[in-house]
């Protein structure tokens, strides 16, 4: 039998029956990406109609899916110019997250290690791209704007937000992490979110890919200092970017405990359509 057909059926009625299931993000895919000049559609295109399908929301315990747009008028909002993460800080067009279920890293990395090798082989990547910030992530906290009320982190992906803020710190020192996300959690997410347009942000910490991970993803570099922050917002960014966001690198820096790396805007794409590509350069 081909590796087609012997799909080994009888093994998924046993694994059903082991470990975890909750419905809660412990873990997160976040990859910002840019595809190369001149690429711009035929990237689109293979993303949408393949690889966002194939190569994540196929695999197992990855539960939640969503793509986001960086238009060069959100592109120019980031801060700030000198970053860690982006060179330069415009590059990123498309970002993609995806939740993957608590307690279920090491079976889905298992997974999706083996299918983007047969991807590769079988001339389903499309190579004209660059990962700029590629990480799996664990999750640290959510902190809400509502308390109790509205949408929770699990439904992040699927209630129709009109915009997401990437943010990426770094702590000073790997031992400051701890106190810089105690900072965030209980002083300055709250105060920020207060009368915000965003709903609830997520923080994770990103972990290291695997030494057999695709040869063209870059090692993931501050797993001992980086905390990277989804803000979910109700509004689209540009409307409140100035009120919202403005002056958040000095907000950091006056912590004492870190320095802000990225923070950039993106919008949600619409599946299945090329809107925004004509308005990435």
């Amino acid at each position: 039998m081909s590796e087609e057909t012997d799909t080994r059926s009888e093994v998924y009625g046993e694994l059903a029956a082991l470990g975890p299931y909750g419905v809660h993000p412990g873990h997160a895919l976040i990859t910002m990406v840019e595809p190369h000049p001149g690429h711009e559609y035929a990237y689109n295109r293979w993303y949408e109609d393949d690889h966002y399908y194939a190569g994540a929301m196929a695999m197992p315990w990855m539960y939640a899916g969503r793509r986001w747009v960086a238009t060069r008028e959100l592109q120019l909002l980031r801060s700030p110019e000198k970053s860690a993460i982006a060179q330069p800080v415009t590059a990123g067009c498309y970002l993609s997250t995806y939740w993957i279920t608590a307690g279920r890293y090491d079976d889905h990395m298992r997974w999706t290690v083996a299918i983007n090798k047969r991807l590769n082989r079988d001339a389903r990547v499309h190579h004209a791209r660059t990962h700029v910030f590629t990480a799996f992530q664990d999750h640290e906290t959510t902190v809400y704007r509502d308390g109790a009320v509205g949408p929770r982190d699990f439904h992040a992906l699927d209630h129709p937000y009109a915009g997401l803020v990437l943010e990426v710190i770094d702590a000073h020192e790997p031992g400051q992490r701890p106190q810089l996300l105690d900072r965030l959690r209980t002083r300055d997410l709250p105060r920020r979110l207060a009368g915000s347009p965003a709903a609830m942000v997520t923080v994770f910490r990103p972990t290291p890919l695997p030494g057999d991970r695709m040869t063209y993803v870059k090692q993931v570099e501050g797993t001992g200092t980086r905390l990277t922050l989804l803000w979910f917002l109700e509004q689209d960014p540009r409307e409140c970017w100035e009120e919202h966001f403005t002056g958040r690198e000095k907000d950091i820096s006056d912590s004492g405990l870190g320095r802000l790396e990225l923070l950039a805007p993106f919008i949600p794409t619409v599946p299945g359509t090329d809107r925004y590509v004509d308005r990435l350069r």
